[in-house]
């Protein structure tokens, strides 16, 4: 009997060329052509010059014009012959790519958008709706490539018009019963959606940040939103803020804001009812907590609002492997937090007061042996509990947990630094009457304990 023969498997198909863009190495969907005669995918070429920052041809190294860096001449011809090779290999075929938004189309969105704002004080539906329109099309034109986010933004109005949508709605959406939920879109929440997506340069924070404090407490709502994707994006946003924002605003944050950072770090603990926000918005708070901590009456705040015992337990949930944020770099960012809190004495006696406070911090000393700015953070944290809060039970307890321990071993190890092994040292020292003979230090250690 003949047995049947399978059919060969077809050859791939060569691509030529010509059709590859030298930046992606992929088919070009939309080839724009520069003056160095070198094409290009139009969102290849403008993540080169735009985002990498970039003012030459990557293939020639030849300087780009201004012109040709704001809009790089369409290659039509070749985008045709792309379609058509496409279609007789019955690949997939490239649509014909929007001509890019001007100010004019911009200009035309964002006042129908203020318009429907503008009517929809009474509470109409059909206001309500025009806005989601309005902001709907402005996603789709930020998210339709980079030229038009970066054409939007520069509209006059564009980023001031998305933050009062935030502000105005501020209080009714603080509340969670009064926003929609995540599968549903509110008008506060698309506006969000679309500061987020445009990214706004230092140059258009410092501006916002400069002509009122809008921004912050438009953000500072935002974080007690249900909605998980909301207080990831506001918390991208107002780490982008704090970034650029003066020294001076810094040392005034409110303390609503920093209750509401504080919030997102304790993941739900103090408010159960919130769902808890995902390990990325944890993250960028406790990023957010590291810039606000060092200046002025912050790190008070801070205390007041639970900032303390959400980092400690973050510590320990990390130490078990559970948790929202398990990794080295959040147990990094904690132990940061909790240095600069303990520049305060309300912040040290949160620490010792604190059940696992000690040793959740002296633990974090030596796991983070990988991580310099970790491991001198938890060390200067203890440093300052052992020089400025040094009461005889907590010299106990930092005998008792541990604490002692580690320190000596950080002493022997010599691999976490310099500075953390001299701190170390110093402490041991500055209590060696209490802890040199006590007999809850096993021999081996006592022995190697520094003179």
């Amino acid at each position: 009997m003949e047995m049947e023969r399978s059919s060969p498997a077809p050859s791939p198909v060569e691509v030529p060329r010509f059709f590859v863009c030298p930046i992606s190495l992929e088919v070009m969907r939309d080839p724009v052509t520069l003056s160095s005669g070198i094409t290009y995918d139009r969102d290849s070429i403008e993540r080169w010059v735009f985002t990498d920052g970039h003012g030459d041809c990557p293939v020639t190294k030849l300087p780009l014009g201004a012109g040709e860096l704001q809009e790089p001449t369409p290659n039509h011809t070749l985008r045709r012959l792309i379609q058509s090779w496409c279609a007789a290999h019955a690949l997939e075929r490239f649509p014909t790519p929007r001509p890019p938004v001007d100010a004019d189309r911009v200009a035309a969105i964002l006042d129908a958008a203020a318009r429907a704002t503008k009517r929809s004080g009474g509470g109409g539906r059909p206001d309500e709706e025009d806005l989601l329109a309005a902001l709907a099309e402005l996603a789709d034109t930020v998210n339709e490539s980079d030229r038009n986010r970066r054409c939007v933004e520069a509209a006059p109005g564009a980023v001031e018009f998305l933050v009062s949508v935030l502000k105005n709605r501020a209080a009714a959406a603080s509340s969670p019963s009064s926003v929609s939920q995540e599968e549903s879109t509110s008008p506060e929440e698309a506006a969000l959606s679309v500061l987020h997506s445009l990214k706004p340069s230092e140059e258009t924070m410092k501006r916002l940040l400069d002509s009122s404090d809008d921004l912050i407490d438009a953000l500072a709502s935002v974080l007690r939103w249900p909605s998980h994707r909301a207080r990831t994006q506001g918390m991208h946003l107002l780490k982008a803020a704090l970034a650029a924002a003066h020294p001076s605003r810094l040392a005034t944050a409110s303390a609503d804001l920093i209750e509401a950072v504080v919030g997102v770090v304790a993941a739900g603990r103090a408010a159960p009812a919130v769902p808890p926000p995902p390990p990325k918005a944890v993250k960028l708070a406790l990023h957010v907590l590291c810039r606000l901590c060092p200046w002025g009456r912050n790190r008070i705040k801070a205390v007041e609002a639970g900032a303390m015992s959400a980092l400690i337990e973050l510590l320990l949930d990390q130490g078990c492997g559970n948790g929202v944020t398990s990794g080295k770099r959040a147990g990094e960012l904690a132990a940061v937090a909790i240095d600069h809190l303990c520049g305060c004495a309300e912040g040290r006696q949160e620490l010792v007061s604190h059940p696992a406070g000690l040793a959740a911090v002296a633990r974090a000393a030596t796991r983070l042996s990988s991580s310099p700015a970790g491991t001198e953070s938890a060390v200067r944290a203890l440093h300052a509990v052992a020089r400025h809060a040094a009461t005889p039970a907590v010299l106990q307890e930092m005998l008792a947990v541990g604490v002692v321990a580690r320190l000596l071993f950080l002493v022997q190890a010599g691999a976490a630094g310099d500075r953390p092994r001299e701190r170390a040292r110093e402490m041991l020292r500055m209590h060696a009457k209490v802890w040199r003979g006590s007999p809850c230090l096993a021999s081996h250690l006592a022995s190697s304990y520094p003179c």
